[in-house]
């Protein structure tokens, strides 16, 4: 008997219910345009609510010399030239808008005392242009806009699992899925779907996402609906992530311990940072600091466990508590361990996608008519390295940038062509795996995935360790075909990971074989074998299929920006 099957149908469909995924809807319900949110976790805890430092903006409430041109100009030199200028002019002069929006739906932004939203600094800016709540912005902003996609009545159920985006002649027409609860079956009819599924971090060993999340599944949605990934090889590692436990790997320690006065020591009490950057020690930049603790775990001098000593215990308990309480509580949380008297074990953790989808910079587009990614699904804000705060604000003016794009394409369509073979054939995919009964374990290639990816394409990589590393990927492909699945009582989430594992093994082949074209160190991309930038390589790398590589050059610098490029003391700027 066939799996009870539920047909729904919308104008707008978004999949993915964190921080851009509730923009484009609150923007399409504004405009009174029909939308549906799916998600594979509940709103309230979507990845957005991770975001601990503040979201960039140049209001000019603190230092009135700041302007979108210089944002624009500090979000590309940090991007080493290969974010688009035409998104980053987009992000940076509708930013301002984006944080009123937020505002007027009830944001509790910190303030002066005068009632101007206060802003700080974070590495790589010119001026303070970072707003923010305490130490948990984005909690606050995933807040604001559920509650305002509430007032507006938004359609969301965060249960379904979408294993399929439908399409007929490289049009789309909808999504296929399954919910994670009881497995039901889901065809969402719909004029225009927004992917707004994240990114593929949860690929490294150790991560700041959670367990199941950030698994890739926006790059398979993306690229069997016809859509192409670029920059997969682009990944930010942020340099302290925790070591255990297991379930908690990856947790970050904000960087604020480094900020407050804390040290960085190797396993034999060596305050290494001095090898690699004197002046500023361990107020270095991220992906400095990343690189630094990588080396001195590689040659031998990490601890036990394969990790470095953050030690804050010199500092008055008193500063700990109050400046740090975030950090202090995790550690107790977690490890049953009191900061003030006992250093921290940390290593670089997969932190951030700053490649993605390939989209247009106008609006978003995929090149797929009516498929739209927004958020860390896409590409094209953030180059080689991202400019601390400005995920946030991208969320924010691209969210609202794809919901009306969507709403006018739905608008305008004359008629929407279905394909009762497009369905058959996501169903008989779910079918299949929901089927196989092989000696293959789910769970234990997603973490043999996990292990390749960490040793080799980590922080450092060279053409030996990749090729390795896509040969390791051909096994584990391999033994994916001989997998078992087996529903339980408390629900299909073992479906659900064999679809996260078929996501992973895409993102995986594509950041690997892209990391083999960028035979360069620039930004985040770290390689050995070829320790300098090369000019010749600044292009976006677009991945559309296996052994599918090219380069699209970035467009020029307009002028005026160019003109505001300089380097950027991050001396004192040392924030998440």
């Amino acid at each position: 008997m066939s799996a009870p099957e539920r047909r729904l149908a919308t104008s707008v469909l978004i999949i993915g219910t964190g921080g851009s995924g509730l923009r484009a809807a609150i923007q399409l319900a504004e405009r009174g345009t029909d939308v549906l949110v799916v998600g594979k976790r509940p709103s309230a805890d979507a990845h957005t609510t991770l975001a601990a430092g503040g979201i960039n903006a140049a209001l000019g409430t603190m230092d009135p010399g700041d302007s979108w041109q210089q944002h624009a100009a500090d979000t590309i030199k940090e991007s080493y030239f290969l974010a688009d200028p035409t998104t980053v002019r987009i992000v940076t002069e509708g930013a301002a808008r984006g944080i009123a929006d937020l505002d007027r739906w009830g944001m509790p932004f910190a303030r002066e005392a005068d009632g101007r939203i206060s802003q700080r600094y974070f590495g790589a800016h010119t001026f303070r242009r970072t707003a923010f709540a305490g130490d948990y912005t984005g909690l606050e902003i995933q807040r604001t806009l559920v509650n305002r996609a509430r007032q507006l009545d938004v359609a969301v159920i965060d249960t379904v699992y979408v294993t399929r985006i439908l399409t007929r002649d490289g049009v789309v027409f909808g999504a296929y899925g399954f919910d994670i609860g009881d497995g039901t079956r889901y065809v969402v009819h719909a004029d225009a779907v927004i992917l707004a599924a994240g990114g593929h971090t949860r690929i490294w060993r150790r991560t700041s996402s959670r367990r199941d999340e950030n698994t890739g599944d926006a790059f398979r949605l993306a690229v069997t609906a016809g859509a192409r990934i670029r920059d997969p090889e682009l990944v930010q590692f942020h340099p302290s992530g925790l070591l255990g436990p297991e379930n908690a790997a990856g947790t970050l320690v904000s960087e604020a311990a480094r900020g407050e006065g804390g040290v960085l020591r190797n396993r034999l009490g060596e305050r290494f940072m001095q090898r690699y950057d004197p002046v500023r020690m361990e107020l270095s930049t991220r992906d400095r600091v990343a690189l630094a603790a990588y080396t001195e775990i590689k040659e031998g001098r990490g601890t036990p466990d394969g990790g470095v000593w953050l030690d804050v215990s010199h500092l008055p308990r008193d500063t700990i508590t109050k400046r740090l309480p975030r950090v202090y509580q995790t550690l107790i949380e977690l490890q049953m361990l009191d900061i003030t008297t006992t250093p921290i074990e940390i290593a670089p953790t997969a932190h951030y996608s700053m490649g993605g989808v390939w989209v247009r910079p106008e609006d978003h587009g995929t090149g797929i008519a009516g498929l739209y990614a927004v958020g860390e699904a896409a590409s094209g804000l953030h180059g080689a390295n991202r400019l601390g705060g400005n995920s946030l604000i991208e969320l924010l003016v691209y969210g609202r940038i794809v919901g009306d794009a969507a709403a006018d394409y739905s608008a305008d369509l004359d008629a929407q062509p279905r394909s009762a073979a497009a369905v058959a054939q996501a169903r008989d995919e779910v079918d299949q795996v929901l089927a196989a009964d092989g000696p293959e374990n789910v769970r234990s290639l997603q973490r043999a995935l996990r292990d390749v990816m960490t040793e080799h394409a980590g922080v450092v990589r060279d053409e030996t360790g990749l090729r390795a590393g896509l040969a390791r990927l051909d096994d584990i492909e391999a033994a994916e075909k001989s997998i078992g699945v087996h529903p339980d009582l408390a629900g299909f989430q073992d479906l659900a990971h064999a679809f996260d594992l078929r996501s992973s093994l895409v993102a995986a082949r594509a950041t690997v074989e892209a990391a083999l074209e960028r035979r360069e160190t620039r930004g985040c991309h770290n390689r050995s074998d070829f320790p300098d930038l090369d000019e010749s390589l600044r292009v976006n790398l677009v991945w559309s299929g296996p052994g599918q590589v090219v380069g699209e050059p970035v467009a020029e610098t307009p002028v005026d920006i160019a003109a505001l490029i300089k380097e950027v003391s991050s001396i004192g700027k040392l924030v998440e």
